[in-house]
């Protein structure tokens, strides 16, 4: 896919060095004729799967695939609306594959998405994918984890600190295919980005092995690919014990190519 100006992307995932499959999977997308992009800019999407050997790898897919083919099908609304619709869909197919598939039964899926349309961000997360800005010198989380420690530390029952490696960490309170109704998280106003601003997507096999003032420091001294590149490195150099999933997106100074 050919990607217009405006935005320097690179995307990465790998296994791990102790996983058989890697159940991430991610995506980016933006529409083939200018008239549409213009209307509709760009989407990046991460999603890690889980339900067992087989079930992880086809959730993450149809989640990926239902949000991507939400978007790129919308006819009226924004793109607000058009993600929420995606994961609606994506939580929909999820279910009806399972009870289709008893061996499948119980499979789910985190998801984070983003849209991009005339320097405004807007997302929809659900589970424990995050979603950060790197500004300048400063490094923001744009998302909550839907999980278990999460809500602890809501609570004042531990630290945020403690989290981290807290040996729960990955119990999900929220996913995609799990439950009756989902409810996914979203900015209340679209975020205004910025030349030179970054957008991190990424899966917890990422963000449990780097700490935010790493990836702060990568992203800033290298270009996206070589970021990219080095941070899945230093993961898989410190056990790599989950898959990992990164996508970069750079805004760059392109008036026209939004």
């Amino acid at each position: 896919m050919q990607i217009r100006p405006g935005v320097k992307l690179a995307s990465l995932s790998d296994i791990g060095c102790q996983r058989e499959n890697n159940e991430d999977n991610y995506a980016y997308w933006e529409a083939a004729s200018d008239e549409e992009f213009k209307r509709k800019g760009r989407l990046a999407v991460v999603a890690d799967g889980m339900g067992g050997y087989e079930g992880g790898q086809e959730a993450s897919r149809l989640a990926v695939e239902a949000v991507e083919e939400v978007y790129a099908n919308a006819v009226e609304g924004d793109p607000q609306v058009w993600l929420l619709a995606g994961f609606q869909s994506a939580h929909q197919r999820i279910q009806a594959e399972a009870s289709l598939r008893p061996m499948l039964a119980g499979m789910g899926t985190t998801c984070t998405a983003v849209a991009l349309l005339n320097h405004l961000l807007y997302f929809a997360h659900l589970g424990d994918s995050r979603l950060y800005l790197v500004r300048g010198d400063s490094i923001t989380r744009l998302t909550r984890d839907h999980s278990y420690v999460s809500r602890l530390v809501e609570n004042g029952l531990i630290r945020a600190d403690e989290a981290e490696s807290h040996p729960q960490r990955h119990i999900l309170t929220a996913a995609l295919g799990a439950g009756m109704t989902i409810t996914p998280d979203q900015p209340e106003h679209p975020i205004e980005l910025q030349d030179g601003d970054v957008l991190v997507l990424c899966t917890d096999g990422f963000w449990g092995l780097l700490k935010e003032a790493e990836v702060l420091q990568a992203v800033a001294e290298r270009e996206a690919d070589d970021a990219c590149k080095y941070l899945v490195e230093t993961a898989k150099q410190r056990g790599g014990p989950d898959n990992i999933t990164v996508q970069l997106l750079r805004i760059e100074p392109n008036r026209n190519g939004r």
